[in-house]
């Protein structure tokens, strides 16, 4: 079984490396989870079938090509996402800041699942609680079950990975059995219209987060082969099983609302299987987010943060964040997702597969099986690529606000890049003795 704090400032050894159903099912377990599903449903209430599908394709797409060379990378190299990202453009400190970013969306999605968790409990109470207080109640008892360590998270765990699947799998069937495709394709979409490029990202920036990390799980991988098996399955059971099947019982029950198609779908044992499945992804979401800011601040500062009051703090706030609506915002939250990550990604991949800045110092290094000896400080280039590449997307209207923004990314490095050894050149050229 794989252990995620393995390795930590090391790389994998040979001995160490996990076979593909290991690795598959973990990396598949990602994204196949409540939070796509919710995405899709979004998509099917406010696309026509057909422009839902294209956006699946097209953002399922391009998580799938950069989730695959970071995963090759990872593979190849036998080290993690954000030790990775030192010798991929961004240096100690920028990878110091990618970790930030992480853990504040990570904080995000605690949020977002938080609310779904309290309004699934104040519908199965009918309404009594009302939803600031079952947000409250809902979120400050999960923190302290992660602060504290109860085993009981870990056993409802692994209890709402099966019960959410079949969950799915009871409510596909009976909500779409007595309607044809060509039914369902003629339904006009009941909420707010969404155009196929904000769709195609929203369907990155709902699993982009799953890339960056994506060389924590490659690197026990053994061959090229596995990396590309585990990202087509991941891609094929998320982008399109999950998504697919959310687009089409949102389309029939004329709802985007998680709640209410659960509800209506399974009544209050649907609800139940709701609130342990985000208990599942939410244990993650909150541990990991307190790890990402405990190693931020230890990197900037020296300053070693506890574990529990850290978490504490973190789960308060993520607490806050549900009781503020920010389920309301889950459009738009994947959308910044969606435009942030994606140049960060393209960086890190150009740096590794086009520019080779370090290439050579991580492959002398491999043979050692160790870390290189020298870490670059930080990355400005790569830092102001990605900065240019979240602009351009948040700001520039036509196209695809995710394949806008990593490719001016791409752009602007590489042009940098070349900049940087025009400049150099020329330095030491006017060095030389007439």
């Amino acid at each position: 079984m794989l252990k995620f704090d393995d390795f930590p400032l090391s790389r994998v050894p040979a001995d160490r490396k996990a076979s593909f159903l290991s690795v598959a099912i973990v990396h598949m377990g990602m994204i196949t989870a409540l939070d796509q599903f919710m995405m899709g449903a979004v998509l099917g209430n406010s696309m026509t079938l057909s422009a839902a599908l294209v956006a699946i394709a097209a953002g399922g797409l391009l998580f799938g090509l950069v989730t695959w060379g970071l995963g090759l990378a990872g593979m190849r190299e036998g080290i993690s996402g954000s030790l990775l990202a030192r010798w991929c453009g961004f240096g100690r400190n920028g990878s110091v800041l990618i970790g930030l970013v992480v853990a504040v969306s990570l904080l995000g999605w605690f949020g977002v699942q938080n609310a779904i968790f309290a309004r699934s409990l104040n519908a199965a109470l009918h309404g009594r609680p009302g939803f600031p207080l079952a947000a409250s109640a809902s979120g400050l008892f999960l923190t302290f079950l992660v602060a504290f360590g109860f085993r009981a998270l870990k056993i409802a765990a692994r209890i709402a990975v099966p019960l959410f699947v079949s969950l799915i799998a009871f409510i596909s069937y009976h909500t779409l059995k007595d309607h044809t495709i060509t039914e369902i394709l003629l339904m006009p979409p009941t909420g707010h219209r969404l155009s196929i490029s904000a769709g195609t990202t929203i369907v990155v920036g709902g699993a982009i987060v799953a890339s960056l990390i994506t060389p924590d799980l490659t690197r026990y991988s053994r061959n090229s082969r596995q990396v590309f098996g585990i990202t087509l399955l991941t891609v094929v059971s998320g982008e399109v099983v999950v998504n697919g099947l959310a687009i089409l019982i949102s389309r029939v029950s004329g709802t985007s609302d998680i709640v209410a198609i659960m509800s209506q779908g399974a009544g209050n044992i649907g609800l139940l299987i709701v609130v342990f499945s985000t208990l599942r992804i939410n244990d993650i979401n909150l541990y990991s987010s307190t790890l990402g800011i405990a190693n931020v601040v230890e990197g900037l500062t020296g300053i070693r943060l506890r574990y529990t009051p850290t978490t504490i703090v973190i789960g308060i706030l993520g607490t806050t964040l549900s009781v503020l609506g920010i389920l309301d915002m889950f459009v738009d939250f994947l959308t910044l997702l969606g435009v942030i990550f994606p140049p960060v990604i393209g960086v890190m991949l150009m740096d590794y597969y086009v520019l080779k800045t370090h290439r050579e110092t991580l492959r002398e290094s491999n043979t050692r099986n160790t870390l290189p000896d020298f870490t670059p400080d930080t990355g400005w280039m790569a830092i102001i690529a990605s900065l240019a590449g979240c602009v351009v997307g948040l700001e520039y209207t036509r196209g695809v606000p995710a394949i806008n923004s990593i490719a001016v990314a791409c752009i602007v490095y590489i042009m940098e890049s070349w900049l940087w050894k025009a400049c150099n050149k020329r330095q030491r050229l006017s060095r030389l003795p007439d």
